[in-house]
């Protein structure tokens, strides 16, 4: 039975992550208390069941920070995040209960081999709480991790809550389609229009605005949003994040992270040192090329980041005859989930059905069910909430409401998943009409959903998408692949008012265009990733404005002075820290699993079903080097990545 969202309260939030935490607790008190031997019944599938009492306390009260209307409620659930949250490291840190795991013995007739792997995995979490540690130094270690906990999710929330603005006038909207500036509120001053740092506004603007001195403010007041109040939370938490560290053994926190992932530092080191030489030499010619425009258009040729994401929609609408806005009319948001929706219900033999009441959070929120298309059998729901308003959190992501798994009666407890984007909302005068950069973000979110909803996993740790954490964007990026692909394409872009088909030669417009800049938006993605890892590397002291100069630095472009967009990156104090390589570490992954539906045919079902049951149901209940052979009949290779970046 799925959860009523309708009359959601504060006080109803904070009960039911209260409630949680009781039942949970009940829960992992009888594990202590066991008499006699610990076994995998008494002990470990307990514990399993603990994490999916708070997990679904967390989709029914916590969650609500991430997308309720009400200002009051999303506080109270922040505050009850936190509470989840530090509940978590209350539990590893109990020393009767690391005796009880530690008790158990991986020869017990019934320990399937993912609960031994679930074994050796609170093991694991038992040695990072420092229970090999002195007394004193373990409560230190504790007291640090619940700080971290505070800064972490008060950081969140200073970003979600913050909004913004500049005011354009309607010779400074030059560049932008009626649709657009239709859609803006207006501004204080008589006939301007407000240009928010919302994505719908924010992206559409830097793109296509020709007024070069607002882009730039615009993106400036981005790079600069929230810096009084997230800076401090930020350099604390890397300081505790360093103390963390050295508690427990490791030479970084860069370490400690990816102790739990696919890399080390130094393979993330080498993957950077293979790949940025090589970008940058690519780079120079894209970075010519817009110099030259620049120069022509605004008489300077002095190229900044306000630049890049306006010359390179430029150079597709000129060259390639590539309208962003003339695309967007063949991919209304209806027409465009029903054709996802179409295309992997087919490849991964499932069927969606879109259910009339949802009783979700918001009315714009849709609500779908998942079948398999052979059984009947009902694998899980999935909501999709997509447009704007204030207070949502401002990007677009996935989240879990339900873990799938086995609970202690036997019984298959079915996955629930929520996809949170930012589309332009539709009005009555046309519908949601999507770029074809936002078509990308639907699909790439949705293969999330699907990692999270088709699990087939028995315990809440390998549900789903729970893999390593520099594996989880493969599953989402391979998704990307089939939103360039013509046969996919004519599928279901159609014009919104004629209904006719996108033209071939738009969609070879489109396919030619994609590469524009490929070298300049990788960059920026190392970037990123490479802040990341000296943000987290074992210095002792850390000058936060010199290390994002440093960084920036691969880019080839000039470093925008003033600006502290380390305040507003929210990944690196939302569970990326030393991990944002994963985006490009895990493209490696994604790419070469698409080799194969290329090789044997993207539309094959045959392979769809293939990654279903290896990729998708698995989860993380392997490791994903394990995944990958199993799927590809062979180690994973760079090939793939290598050419599609045109290297």
């Amino acid at each position: 039975m799925l959860y009523d969202y309708t009359n959601t309260t504060p006080e109803g939030v904070t009960n039911i992550t209260d409630t949680a935490i009781e039942a949970a607790n009940e829960l992992i008190n009888a594990i202590v208390a066991v008499e006699g031997p610990n076994t995998i019944a008494n002990t470990l599938l307990p514990l399993n069941e603990a994490a999916a009492i708070i997990e679904a306390a967390y989709g029914q009260g916590a969650f609500m920070a991430r997308v309720h209307p009400e200002a009051a409620v999303r506080i109270a659930a922040t505050d009850e995040e936190e509470k989840i949250n530090k509940w978590g490291i209350d539990v590893v840190f109990r020393s009767d209960l690391y005796a009880a795991i530690r008790g158990l013995t991986d020869s017990e007739p019934e320990a399937t081999p993912e609960h031994l792997r679930l074994l050796d995995f609170w093991m694991r979490d038992f040695r990072r709480a420092g229970h090999e540690l002195d007394a004193e130094q373990q409560a230190e270690l504790k007291t640090l991790k619940q700080r971290l906990v505070e800064l972490e999710v008060a950081f969140s929330a200073n970003v979600d809550a913050y909004s913004d603005h500049i005011e354009v006038t309607r010779k400074e909207l030059d560049g932008l389609p009626n649709s657009f500036i239709d859609a803006l509120k207006p501004g204080d001053a008589e006939g301007t229009y407000r240009v928010t740092l919302d994505y719908p506004d924010l992206f559409p603007y830097l793109q296509n605005a020709t007024s070069r001195g607002r882009r730039e403010e615009l993106l400036r007041k981005k790079n600069t949003s929230v810096v009084e109040e997230n800076r401090p939370l930020l350099e604390e938490a890397l300081g505790l994040r360093r103390r963390v560290a050295q508690l427990v053994g490791y030479d970084s926190w860069a370490h400690h992270s990816m102790d739990v992932k696919m890399a080390d530092p130094d393979r993330v080191e080498r993957f950077y040192a293979d790949l940025v030489p090589r970008l940058k030499e690519k780079v120079k010619a894209e970075h010519d090329k817009m110099r030259s425009m620049l120069a022509e258009e605004y008489g300077d040729d002095t190229l900044q980041q306000w630049d890049i994401n306006y010359y390179s929609t430029k150079i597709r609408r000129d060259e390639y005859g590539v309208d962003q806005y003339d695309v967007a009319n063949y991919f209304p948001l209806e027409a465009v989930i029903d054709g996802m929706l179409d295309l992997t219900a087919e490849m991964f033999g499932v069927t969606y059905v879109r259910q009339d009441e949802t009783n979700a959070w918001h009315p714009d929120v849709y609500l779908y069910a998942i079948v398999d298309s052979e059984t009947d059998e009902h694998l899980a729901y999935f909501y999709m909430d997509l447009f704007p308003r204030e207070g949502k959190y401002g990007h677009a992501a996935a989240f879990d409401l339900v873990a799938g798994h086995t609970n202690l009666a036997g019984e298959k407890i079915r996955p629930v998943a929520a996809m949170v984007a930012n589309f332009t909302k539709p009005t009555d005068e046309a519908p949601s009409l999507l770029r074809h950069d936002e078509v990308l973000t639907l699909f790439h979110e949705f293969g999330h959903i699907l990692h999270q909803t088709l699990t087939r996993a028995e315990t809440v740790r390998f549900s789903g998408a729970n893999t390593e954490w520099d594996f989880v964007e493969a599953p989402s990026q391979i998704m990307e692949h089939w939103t360039w692909e013509p046969d996919v394409l004519a599928r279901f872009a159609r014009h919104y008012q004629s209904g006719e088909q996108i033209p071939q030669e738009m969609v070879g417009q489109l396919v030619a265009a994609r590469d524009v800049n490929i070298a300049a938006a990788s960059l920026r993605q190392a970037y990123f990733g490479i802040l990341d890892l000296l943000l987290h590397d074992d210095a002792e002291k850390r000058d936060l404005d010199a290390l994002d100069r440093e960084a920036y630095e691969v880019n080839e472009l000039p470093f925008p002075e003033g600006t502290f967009f380390l305040a507003s990156f929210g990944h690196v104090m939302g569970g990326y820290d030393a991990g944002y390589y994963g985006y490009l570490w895990s493209k490696v992954f994604g790419d070469d699993m698409y080799s194969r539906f290329q090789s044997e045919g993207i539309l094959n079902p045959s392979v769809g079903r293939a990654y279903r049951s290896v990729i998708l149901e698995q989860g993380g209940s392997k490791d994903a080097d394990t995944l990958l052979l199993e799927f590809l009949g062979r180690p994973p290779s760079n090939e793939a990545f290598l050419a599609n970046l045109g290297l």
